[in-house]
């Protein structure tokens, strides 16, 4: 009697770890979804991204972003040490290249925290990648929620909408679309490990390669 092995491929048994790009417009809780993501399921690989803003108050350096100064990134950026970065409101974003390197040899899937320019910029680089764009119930729950934070001017909040109203236009460039209702964040964060899970089952299996 043969084997399941002897019938399908290996590839299929144990597929490659996968690369998951959390996008979105700002102020959509990208952050709190990361954050559940980390208490949920520990077999994910986190990658840290660099910022040049200073940190918020609740925001930990080297655990939700790599802050350094707008002089530090653009040595980086000279260096050659950057996989991907935007300018995005007049700030530094952007993945070092040790953090893929990291994440590739941990063997763990990976999950990167990005706006969506960055998203098209990871997508060109490992076409295999998953991007998932998230979205808030309304426009006005998504107003509500950058106005709470009290931490944007009347000018930049301006910037931070019309940005908004451009990326939402960019949604089909995503694979999937994951709604962050207000007070329910478990909910997206349950889509997403289906979504994950679901990805494994898939044929062919997606490969992180660039």
């Amino acid at each position: 009697m043969p084997m399941i092995a002897d019938l399908v491929s290996f590839d299929v048994l144990h597929p490659q770890p996968l690369l998951i790009v959390i996008s979105g417009p700002s102020g959509v809780g990208k952050d709190s979804v990361l954050r559940s993501l980390k208490k949920r399921n520990t077999s994910l690989y986190f990658v840290v991204t660099c910022a040049s803003r200073p940190p918020r108050p609740d925001e930990v350096n080297g655990v939700d972003y790599h802050f350094v100064s707008k002089e530090q990134f653009e040595q980086m950026i000279a260096r050659g040490e950057m996989i991907e970065y935007a300018n995005v409101y007049n700030e530094y974003k952007g993945i070092p290249k040790f953090e893929i390197v990291n994440a590739i040899a941990s063997g763990k899937d990976t999950v990167v925290r990005l706006d969506v320019q960055g998203a098209s910029s990871i997508r060109k680089l490992y076409p295999g990648a998953i991007l998932i764009f998230l979205i808030p119930e309304s426009y006005e729950v998504w107003y509500h929620r950058l106005q709470n934070r009290k931490t944007e001017t009347q000018e930049s909040l301006r910037v931070r909408l019309e940005t908004a109203r451009e990326e939402m236009r960019r949604i089909d460039e995503f694979d999937y679309v994951v709604v962050n209702a207000e007070n329910r964040l478990e909910e997206a964060v349950d889509t997403i490990l289906a979504i994950i899970t679901a990805e494994h089952h898939r044929i062919p299996h997606r490969k992180i390669t660039g």
